[in-house]
């Protein structure tokens, strides 16, 4: 029973701490874009597929717009 009691308390302390801890605004307003460009050209871990995913966008938001201006061109 101790030992239920115990795992309990832990999964509750790794459940509470981080929510307690989180979200707090320190003044940064920096966008969502930026931090993950900021990201993407940082030495850290992940930085290249954090690179590749925002070049993928990149590339599916320029053949989207292709697309909304073959669609928004009138028909003869």
């Amino acid at each position: 029973m101790k030992h239920l009691r115990v795992r309990l308390t832990i999964i509750l302390l790794v459940l509470v701490v981080p929510t307690a801890c989180g979200s707090q605004d320190l003044g940064q307003t920096q966008t969502e874009g930026a931090r993950d460009s900021a990201i993407a050209e940082s030495p850290l871990p992940g930085a290249g597929g954090v690179r590749g995913a925002l070049s993928a966008a990149d590339s599916a938001e320029a053949r989207r717009a292709i697309q909304d201006s073959i669609l928004a061109t009138p028909d003869p």
